[in-house]
């Protein structure tokens, strides 16, 4: 339910507008008017493709600027000025001197209480962008982005273009917005996000070096998803100015964004959303707060359970046992996360065949404690080379859920299956060591997402390290 606060209402010189804003403008005449002026392309122009050229408006976000301060109070002035609504007490704030902000309560909030209200008219819906540009306006280029997915597919990629469209739609719309410059009614929220980001597509090579194999294989995969955008966006079927389309830092920056700050929803339709203000809302593995979207696509966040004055307003950016695809995602490290993944990497077919998720596949945080599935799967890797007619006795006993039989099998096998773990966990925590060590001798100017990766890597070897432990008393 809406707030029932009053809007402020503001002028456009308080946003720092080049004139007055009035709404959404229009994108449809963009993409259906080529200039008859200069026109820029990397490849031959064909009359299907749809570069248009636009001089370029003066106050673009300078994203070139990982310095540039972010003006996240204007941000809010122009939201309310919309229609944000917010409960009283709820505010901005940053621990770290403006690199990172979030929101918190200055005030007691009620079980179920509005927190946040952010109407359908600033909220970027990537189901609602062909229609801003025109419908079919994007159809070319997202079937080049398919060809790209399903060719990288066919090498063993893993790649999900269905899954990815609707962010593919929300990176496009936020260079769109951020090629006007002032003009933009989203300037305010542009100009109040980060510049710089630590997660797997702003990596390097380098940095992939640097990481376990798990941790490694999620990040690399969003570096392998970013370049799929950028050469599905180089082919020129868009409704963006060339200059903008072969702007390197611009379309990362982009893409970022858009990957950082959506939210999906599967009603009415599959969609990623971003609700400016409400992206701010930080992770926590237990959240007191949740966010929907109702059908008109106005966004609320609604408090779980009662929250007192001067806490933190969090929400989830993921599964809480396996921090590492949000760190990949996201570029943080979760500090309250209880499980990470057992990282048998080299394992997949195993644990797939038996029907068991990455998710199931945890040690402990706290005591190094290994979940039953691990067992399971590295004793069904030692009966697959040792009694292939046993693996899939096993392997039946594992899929439908037979205790009695999974028991027997690991009680035959359980010095083996020891064994096996305790190779497995002392290669992991001499890898660890090996890969901290390198990461550390990077120069930070030019790797600056040592220190995360460097959490990363120490936060496995405190974890391998008592699982080492335990299994050293277990024989």
């Amino acid at each position: 339910m809406k707030l029932s606060s009053s809007i402020i209402p503001m002028s456009s010189a308080i946003l720092g507008f080049a004139g007055t804003v009035s709404g959404f403008s229009s994108l449809a005449s963009v993409c259906k008017r080529p200039s008859s002026t200069t026109l820029i392309a990397e490849r031959p122009f064909t009359s299907s493709q749809i570069y248009q050229y636009a001089t370029a408006p003066e106050g673009l976000v300078n994203v070139a600027d990982i310095w540039s301060e972010r003006d996240v109070y204007s941000m809010e002035l122009w939201a309310t000025q919309y229609g944000m609504q917010k409960a009283d007490g709820v505010e901005l704030y940053s621990e770290d001197g403006g690199n990172d902000y979030s929101l918190m309560t200055n005030s007691g909030l009620a079980a179920g209480e509005t927190v946040l209200w952010v109407p359908a008219s600033i909220v970027i819906n990537s189901a609602s962008v062909e229609q801003e540009f025109g419908v079919g306006c994007l159809q070319e280029v997202e079937a080049v982005l398919i060809q790209v997915d399903e060719f990288a597919a066919m090498k063993g990629k893993n790649v999900d273009s269905f899954y990815r469209l609707p962010l593919f739609r929300l990176m496009v719309r936020i260079l769109a917005e951020w090629e006007k410059g002032q003009d933009s009614l989203y300037f305010p929220w542009l100009n109040s996000l980060p510049r710089q980001f630590y997660n797997g597509s702003s990596m390097t090579k380098r940095c992939f070096e640097c990481l376990p194999p798990y941790a490694g294989w999620v990040a690399s995969n969003e570096r392998i998803n970013y370049g799929h955008f950028n050469m599905a966006l180089k082919q020129g079927y868009v409704p963006l100015n060339p200059e903008t389309i072969n702007n390197r830092e611009a379309v990362k920056w982009a893409y970022n964004v858009a990957l950082t700050r959506y939210q999906e929803v599967w009603n009415p339709e599959r969609a990623k959303l971003i609700a400016p203000m409400a992206d701010m809302l930080n992770h926590a593995a237990e959240p007191n707060c949740e966010i929907t979207f109702d059908y008109e696509g106005n966004c609320q966040v609604t408090a779980l359970y009662d929250i007192p004055a001067g806490s933190p307003l969090t929400i989830s950016y993921g599964d809480p046992t396996n921090p590492t695809p949000i760190f990949a995602q996201y570029g943080f490290l979760p500090l309250d996360c209880a499980t990470i993944f057992c990282k048998a990497m080299h394992l997949e077919k195993q644990i797939s065949e038996l029907g068991y998720e990455f998710s199931e596949l945890l040690f402990q945080t706290e005591t190094g404690e290994i979940a039953p599935k691990v067992w399971d799967v590295f004793l069904y890797d030692l009966l697959q080379k040792s009694d292939p007619g046993s693996a899939q006795q096993f392997c039946i006993a594992c899929q439908n859920g037979d205790e009695d039989t999974k028991q027997y099998y690991n009680d035959q096998y359980y010095a083996y299956t020891l064994d096996a773990l305790k190779q497995h966990v002392y290669g992991i925590l001499n890898d660890a060591e090996r890969l901290t060590k390198r990461a550390q001798s990077y120069d930070l100017d030019s790797h600056p997402r040592v220190p995360v990766i460097v959490a990363h890597n120490n936060l496995v070897t405190q974890t391998f390290g008592m699982t080492a432990a335990l299994l050293e008393q277990m024989g």
